[in-house]
């Protein structure tokens, strides 16, 4: 795996602050699963009367821990707690009854060690496809992170689960007024193969809210409909994407469903976090948000769109600065989803670039030229066929993308 130095230049400057949340403690440790001396396994430890929610990857062809956390996620048992371990290097994905066994193993031995039940501990993997994970290795490192986890060791646990990203991912938020505060904190993994049917490779959010389970999934279900499945680095939907949403119940303020202003701060947390991942996409220098109206329903306004996002011939235009605004009419027109020529206008952020199924009379290629020299871009489509709309956040395409992908085994 390629050894990433240079930070993406769309990156934050700092790390958030993170609020704590109770209920919720990390520990990291280098066991030799990932190249180089960077720490990549991660242990969460939940406490009793934590709920957790997820959503996982589409792939048909999903890692172990995937379907392995797709069997429990909606299994009611006592709740004695929880635990999440990860790792990243190796996405013991397609690594047959060997990958069964290694999360079999890992999870066993973890249940032990931190009493809580088989089912009440969730896995992820991340990196390599098609090699055996070297489970022992992460199993001899469970004592000294069960030994090690504290409530203020969030920003570890970003860093631990990074591959090809050049800088970790943390968003926070507190909700309420005094005596009834609720805190969110997340973080996320992810850089390349991205393009989501369901959200990022790993992303896991954490809050102190008490909230029953099936609220919480239906909450996260809805929301990762206009947040991780609005985001696309490479059109490449990865075998291990997960998110686990685990609510701790610690501040003893009440939220279901309806309540706006928890809905609100999780959607906020959760679209931060997708953006922080559309920004260190393998190789990105810039950031592009897609927005398309007009359409006939939102559906197809979103099919529009992430043929735009999508496309390599649009990326590589951004990334040389080329204002070939035909690229878009050719991503319109193969979405499979309905355009009229002469209905559709295109714009560069304000500019108006073609209207009435030609080139707008007032666009000036060098105000396109110039506006392309921006990091942050909005490329704008109105289709003029109904009241439909979609915005999705992709990233350009670079040679970087190329030199990652080329030699990621290596």
């Amino acid at each position: 795996m390629s050894v990433i130095l240079k930070v993406s230049p769309l990156a934050p400057k700092n790390f958030p602050d993170m609020y704590p949340i109770s209920g919720v403690r990390f520990a990291t440790v280098n066991a030799g699963i990932k190249s180089g001396n960077g720490e990549d396994v991660t242990l969460i430890v939940l406490e009793a009367e934590t709920v957790v929610a997820g959503l996982f990857t589409k792939s048909m062809t999903r890692s172990a821990p995937v379907i392995d956390c797709q069997n429990k996620i909606g299994m009611e048992i006592k709740n004695n707690g929880a635990a999440i371990i990860i790792n990243a290097g190796n996405a013991n994905a397609f690594t047959g009854r060997q990958g069964e066994i290694a999360v079999h193993e890992i999870i066993a031995a973890l249940s032990k060690r931190v009493e809580v039940p088989v089912e009440r501990i969730f896995s992820s993997s991340t990196g390599v496809i098609g090699e055996p994970l070297e489970y022992e290795k992460i199993i001899n490192v469970l004592d000294y992170l069960v030994d090690s986890v504290h409530e203020a060791k969030i920003e570890d646990a970003a860093r631990a689960i990074m591959t090809t990203d050049t800088f970790p991912k943390g968003s926070s938020v507190e909700l309420g007024d005094e005596g009834s505060k609720i805190k969110i904190s997340g973080i996320a993994k992810g850089s390349g193969m991205i393009a989501p049917n369901m959200g990022t490779m790993l992303v896991y959010i954490f809050t102190d809210a008490l909230i029953d389970k099936s609220e919480l999934q239906s909450i996260i279900t809805d929301l990762n409909e206009e947040t991780f499945s609005c985001i696309t680095v490479d059109s490449d939907t990865s075998t291990s994407d997960t998110l686990l949403v685990s609510a701790t119940g610690k501040s003893g303020v009440k939220v279901n469903k309806r309540n706006l202003e928890f809905r609100e701060g999780l959607r906020k947390v959760m679209l931060d976090l997708a953006h922080q991942v559309v920004c260190d996409g393998e190789g990105a220098s810039k950031f592009i948000q897609v927005c398309v109206t007009g359409a006939i329903d939102q559906k197809e306004a979103k099919l529009h769109a992430m043929s735009i996002a999508n496309s390599p011939l649009v990326k590589t235009a951004v990334a040389g600065e080329d204002p070939n605004w035909g690229r878009i009419v050719m991503a319109l027109g193969k979405s499979g989803a309905s355009a009229d020529r002469d209905k559709l206008s295109i714009r560069f952020g304000e500019i108006l670039v073609a209207e009435d199924g030609w080139v707008s009379p007032t666009y000036k290629e060098a105000d396109g030229a110039t506006y392309m020299k921006r990091q942050r871009l909005n490329l704008n489509v109105d289709l003029g066929l109904g009241t439909g709309q979609a915005t999705v956040w992709t990233c350009d395409l670079t040679q970087t993308y190329i030199q990652i992908n080329a030699d990621y085994r290596s």
